[in-house]
Order: structure tokens, then sequence, then C-alpha cells
């Protein structure tokens, strides 16, 4: 089965939750609104991900950075990244 792995800076505690661009050209630098306690953040992350991308959360796996801001996230399958095409920040 071929995966999709993301990278991601999280950037917990934000106004409104959304793809901000790319940073350092190379995360994708997405906001949530829960802050990064007890786990909300990391939660609140896969909740956008798996709407932003229309797939089950159960298919959204956080692999690396449970405890920062920089996170590699699996996809269970392959996809294509709606937000490709957003300015890097």
């Amino acid at each position: 089965m071929t995966k999709t792995v993301l990278m991601i800076r999280l950037s917990p505690g934000a106004k409104r939750s959304g793809v901000e661009g790319l940073w350092n050209n190379t995360h994708w630098k997405i906001a949530v609104k829960e802050r990064a306690v007890d786990g909300r953040a990391n939660q609140a992350l896969i909740d956008f991900l798996s709407e932003e991308l229309n797939i089950p959360k159960k298919m959204i796996q956080i692999t690396a950075g449970h405890t920062n801001r920089l996170k590699r996230v699996e996809i269970e399958k392959e996809i294509v990244i709606p937000w490709e095409k957003v300015k890097s920040s």
C-alpha cells in the first residue's frame, strides 16, 4: 500500500485553523485553534487533515513529533495535496 508522508509545522492556539503555507520549504505550516495541552493540538491536527483531505481519521497517524511543533504525519493512502499552490510564509 502506498502512503503519503506530510512534514508539518504545527501552530497551536491560533485564532482559526488552516494551512498557512510552506515553512522553510520543508514543512507545511498548519494552524489549529486548540492549545498544545494533553494532546489536544495533535488531535485537532488529525481532525483538520481528515476534513480537509476528505479521509477517515483512522487513516492519519502522527509518527514523529508528538511533543514538538515539527511533525511527521503518515496517511495510509496516496493523496493529492489540495493546498499545493498556497504561498510560502
